[in-house]
């Protein structure tokens, strides 16, 4: 199986405002240039809830900029991690405020639409985790209401989760197969103390696109092989699921002296060594 090996977009450029991943408002064309020299093909793209409507993906210029690029450079741009869904997720919320949240999310779809994205991850971590039935219901209820409007844009949405591997494949079995699934982090899943074995066993048919990253138990990303995350007991789980998708590198900003781009081939090569070895 050829699996493509992309990108959390920002991570060949310095870090925005100190933070490990934002996108990047002065670097985002450049991005594209220095992924095409060493031979990346696949970003994914990044949306903060800041500035929401400036960002090129929502603007017809930008999205005009973005196809231009992408032709221009071989890049495919087929996923986006939501940040803005964590950042003001509409589950929580109710009357006006979630009104325009919704209609936020319904135009980010018909935007992914107009450049090729095809799937789009919405976190349910951090601020954006359930907390309550309620909030699990506000979230399934609106989703299911898109589901034609899903179809029509050919959009899938993704979801990131907390949530124990029993919890996620409740939750996940709420939703259609056509249009829903999940985003596996490898290294979320290590910070929680989960069995990757048990969790890709569990859900692991509805896993869509992997984010590969390292943490430490109960803490932050650090460089691959670092952290708590097994990566060969990863690889060979999702290879009994037949995982066909592809693996978006979310890992550490380089330090120590190392750049962005020999940062970035390091951790792609290890991702293909584990490919090779174990899928």
């Amino acid at each position: 199986m050829n699996h493509s090996i992309g990108f959390m977009q920002g991570r060949l450029c310095d870090c925005v405002d100190g933070k490990i991943q934002a996108f990047p408002w002065d670097d985002w064309e450049k991005e594209f240039t220095i992924a095409a020299a060493i031979k990346f093909h696949l970003i994914e793209w990044t949306l903060d809830y800041e500035d929401l409507y400036k960002n090129p993906l929502m603007t017809a210029y930008g999205q005009k900029k973005i196809l231009s690029l992408c032709q221009k450079y071989g890049i495919s741009i087929l996923s986006l991690t939501g940040d803005c869904f964590m950042q003001q997720p509409f589950w929580k919320v109710s009357g006006q405020a979630q009104a325009d949240l919704k209609s936020d999310l319904l135009e980010i779809i018909r935007a992914c639409s107009v450049v090729g994205i095809q799937m789009i991850v919405i976190p349910l971590v951090d601020s954006g985790r359930i907390d309550t039935k309620h909030q699990e219901n506000e979230l399934v209820h609106f989703l299911l209401e898109q589901h034609p409007y899903l179809l029509d844009h050919r959009i899938q949405i993704i979801f990131e989760s907390d949530f124990p591997p029993d919890e996620l494949r409740r939750f996940i079995s709420r939703f259609p197969l056509d249009s829903f699934g999940i985003n596996y982090d490898v290294g979320n899943s290590a910070a929680l103390g989960y069995n990757t074995s048990e969790e890709l066993a569990s859900y692991g048919s509805r896993v869509l696109n992997v984010h590969v990253k390292d943490r430490l138990l109960r803490g932050t990303t650090v460089p691959l092989k670092a952290g708590n995350a097994n990566f060969k007991e990863t690889f060979i789980a999702l290879a009994k699921q037949h995982y066909k998708g592809n693996f978006i590198l979310q890992t550490a900003r380089a330090g120590n002296g190392v750049s962005h781009v020999e940062a970035l081939c390091n951790y792609r090569d290890m991702t293909q060594q584990w490919i090779h070895q174990f899928m």
